[in-house]
């Protein structure tokens, strides 16, 4: 837990007590621990969000397939007219 044992703890207990004082120590520690709480759940929502966006960036979309008639089709080679042709035909 952040690399501080159990003397440097009880270190920070003490002087909270000598500051803040008996009475209100219990408000304090129950705030401080309120605060983390709710900036944990901040935190894990917001990577939440980012791992949703991340995969619906990431996944891949359904292509859109047009079937298209073999009479609607041109030939590279093909003279202008035999495709305008073709296009006119296509078109109804």
């Amino acid at each position: 837990m952040f690399g501080i044992g159990m003397p440097e703890l009880i270190v920070i207990l003490v002087i909270a007590l000598i500051f803040i004082g008996p009475g209100k120590l219990p408000e304090v520690a129950r705030s401080l621990g309120r605060g983390m709480r709710e900036f944990r759940r901040a935190s894990h929502d917001i990577k939440q969000t980012f791992d949703v966006e991340a995969e619906v960036v990431t996944s891949p979309t359904p292509e859109k397939v047009t079937a298209v008639s073999s009479e609607c089709t041109t030939v590279p080679g093909d003279d202008v007219k035999t495709a305008d042709k073709a296009d006119e035909s296509c078109r109804g």
